[in-house]
C-alpha cells in the first residue's frame, strides 16, 4: 500500500503569510524612512525660507539697516549709518574743533537731530555764543533731504560739524563721547508728525523709543563724565485732556496719537534712568513750533506752497463748527527756551559704566509755547496777505487721526526757572518766514514782481535823465 503524499497547503499558506508580513515591514520601513527625510527637507525648506526673510526684510531695532520699505516714502530708518567710515586722528581733529567751545566756561554740546528745524537754530545759536557744537543726524526722507543738506551747509559756514550718523548706533555715540567730553546732549532727533504714523508706525519706535534709550545708555554707562541731558518731547502727549492752558501738572495718560504716545513713553524712560543712572534730564514739551527753515510738513509751510501754486488748502474744523486751534511758538522763542534749559541744568550724579549714583539727580519737564492759541483760519487770513494771493479752501470735519482740537501752553514754570518769555506775535513770525521762503525757493511773488518792475522803472528813467 502507497504512502499518501505530503500536505504541503498549511506549509505554503504559512509562507506566503510569513512573505506578506516581511513585505508589510519593509513597506512600513520604507514609509517611515520616507516620512523622516520629508520632515527633515521641509523643516531644512522652513528654516531656509525664515533666513531668506531675516537676510532681505528691514530690522526694527538692530542697528546697521539701511532701509525702510518704499511704500513709506522710501523714509531711511533712524537705525542706517554711514559710521563705519568714521575714525582716525583727522576725523577725531574735526570733531574736537567743533566741540571745542570759544568761550569761558562755554559748553561743549553733542546736538542730536542738528540738520532738523529746530536743531539748526539751536546749533546755531550756541556757536555764536561761544559753545562747542557737533551735530548728528542720518538725514531720513520723511521729507525732502536737500532742505537738511542745505541747514547742514549752512552749519558748517559757521564752524558746526553735522555727521551723517544715527542715535541708535551705540558704538559711534560712544566714540564720540571717547573723543569729547561732552558737557551737555541737546537731543532733538525724533519721527515728527502725527499723521504719518497710521502708515509707517515703526519708524516712530526705532526713533522715538529705541533712539532714546540708546543715547541714554551710552549717556549713562559709557560717558565720563555724564552729561547733562536736554530733550525735546511734545504739546502732542496732553492728548485727550480738555483743561486749559496746558499745564505740566496736567494729565498725560491719555495720549491720541502714536507720536505722542512714543514721546510720553520717553518721559517714563526718562524717569528711569534718572533714578537709576543719576542723568541729570530736562524734558521740553515744544507747541507748534515754526519759522524761517521750518518742516514742510507743517501746516503753515504746506499752505504757503500751496496759495502760490494755486491748488486747495483743506482747514478742519470741530463737528460741533468751532475752529481748530494751534498755539504757534516762533522758532527764536523756541530757541530761548532750550538754551536757557541747557544752561540751567545740573550735571548728573552718576559714573561711568552705570555705577551706583552719588545722589538724587536732576528731573525736569516744560512747556515751550507761545500762550496765544490762534485759529488755524486766521494762519491763513495772514499767510494769504503777505502773499497777496487768496488760498482756495476745502474745509471739512477734523478725522480721527490723532490730531487734537486746540493747544494752549502755560510757560509759568519755563518764565520761573530760566527766563522763558515768548516774544513773538503769529504775524511777526509769518512774515519772516514767508520772507525766507520766496528767498529761498526764488519764488516770484505779486510783491516781488512789482517791486522789480518799480526798481527797472526808476532805472530807466535814471538813464533817460542822463541821456
Amino acid at each position: 500500500m502507497m504512502a499518501s503524499p505530503p500536505d504541503t497547503s498549511k506549509t505554503s499558506k504559512l509562507e506566503r503569510y510569513n512573505s506578506y508580513l516581511r513585505r508589510r515591514v519593509s513597506s512600513a520601513k520604507v514609509i517611515a524612512a520616507s516620512s523622516y527625510i520629508l520632515f527633515r527637507a521641509t523643516l531644512l525648506a522652513a528654516l531656509l525660507l525664515i533666513f531668506l526673510f531675516v537676510l532681505h526684510s528691514p530690522p526694527l531695532l538692530l542697528s546697521g539697516s539701511r532701509y525702510y520699505s518704499s511704500r513709506h516714502l522710501n523714509h531711511r530708518s533712524l537705525l542706517s549709518s554711514s559710521s563705519a567710515s568714521y575714525g582716525g586722528a583727522a576725523w577725531e581733529q574735526d570733531v574736537r574743533r567743533s566741540a571745542t567751545p570759544r568761550r569761558a566756561d562755554g559748553l561743549s554740546v553733542l546736538v542730536t537731530g542738528a540738520a532738523g528745524f529746530v536743531g539748526t537754530h539751536c546749533s546755531l545759536a550756541l556757536k555764536r555764543r561761544g559753545d562747542g557744537v557737533v551735530g548728528v543726524d542720518n538725514f531720513n526722507a520723511y521729507y525732502d533731504p536737500a532742505l537738511k543738506r542745505s541747514r547742514q551747509a549752512r552749519l558748517a559756514r559757521h564752524g558746526v560739524l553735522v555727521l551723517d550718523a544715527d542715535i541708535n548706533n551705540g558704538a559711534l555715540i560712544a566714540k564720540l563721547f571717547d573723543v569729547v567730553p561732552f558737557s551737555h546732549v541737546l537731543h532733538l532727533a525724533a519721527q515728527a508728525g502725527v499723521r504719518y504714523a497710521t502708515r509707517n508706525p515703526q519708524s516712530y519706535v526705532a526713533s522715538n523709543v529705541a533712539g532714546l534709550v540708546s543715547l541714554f545708555e551710552t549717556a549713562a554707562k559709557h560717558a565720563d563724565p555724564q552729561p547733562s541731558i536736554v530733550w525735546a518731547s511734545s504739546s502732542s502727549v496732553y492728548g485727550l485732556n480738555t483743561e486749559a492752558p496746558f499745564s505740566e501738572l496736567h494729565r498725560t495718560d491719555r495720549p491720541a496719537s502714536l507720536y505722542a504716545a512714543t514721546k510720553k513713553a520717553g518721559e517714563a524712560i526718562a524717569h528711569t534712568y534718572n533714578h537709576i543712572y543719576g542723568l541729570s534730564i530736562t524734558g521740553l514739551r515744544f507747541f507748534t513750533v515754526y519759522g524761517p527753515w521750518g518742516r514742510p510738513d507743517m501746516a503753515y509751510f504746506s499752505f504757503t506752497k500751496s496759495i502760490l501754486s494755486g491748488k486747495p488748502i483743506t482747514l478742519f474744523r470741530m463737528p460741533d463748527g468751532t475752529a481748530v486751534q494751534r498755539d504757534f511758538t516762533f522758532i527764536d522763542d523756541v530757541v530761548k527756551g532750550c538754551l536757557g534749559a541747557l544752561d540751567t541744568a545740573k550735571k548728573s550724579t552718576g559714573f561711568a559704566g552705570g555705577g551706583k549714583k552719588r545722589g538724587p539727580a536732576q528731573l525736569r519737564i516744560y512747556n515751550l509755547g507761545n500762550t496765544s492759541p490762534v485759529p488755524v483760519a486766521k494762519m491763513v487770513s495772514i499767510l494769504e496777505d503777505l502773499l497777496r494771493k487768496k488760498a482756495k479752501k476745502n474745509v471739512v470735519t477734523l478725522p480721527q487721526n490723532g490730531d487734537v482740537p486746540f493747544t494752549h501752553a502755560n510757560v509759568s514754570l519755563a518764565e520761573r526757572d530760566f527766563g522763558y518769555r515768548p516774544t513773538t506775535d503769529l504775524a511777526t513770525g509769518l512774515k519772516k518766514f514767508v520772507k525766507w521762503y520766496v528767498n529761498y525757493y526764488g519764488v516770484e511773488t505779486t510783491k516781488r514782481i512789482n517791486r522789480e518792475r518799480r526798481i527797472a522803472g526808476e532805472e530807466e528813467e535814471g538813464a533817460a535823465s542822463s541821456a
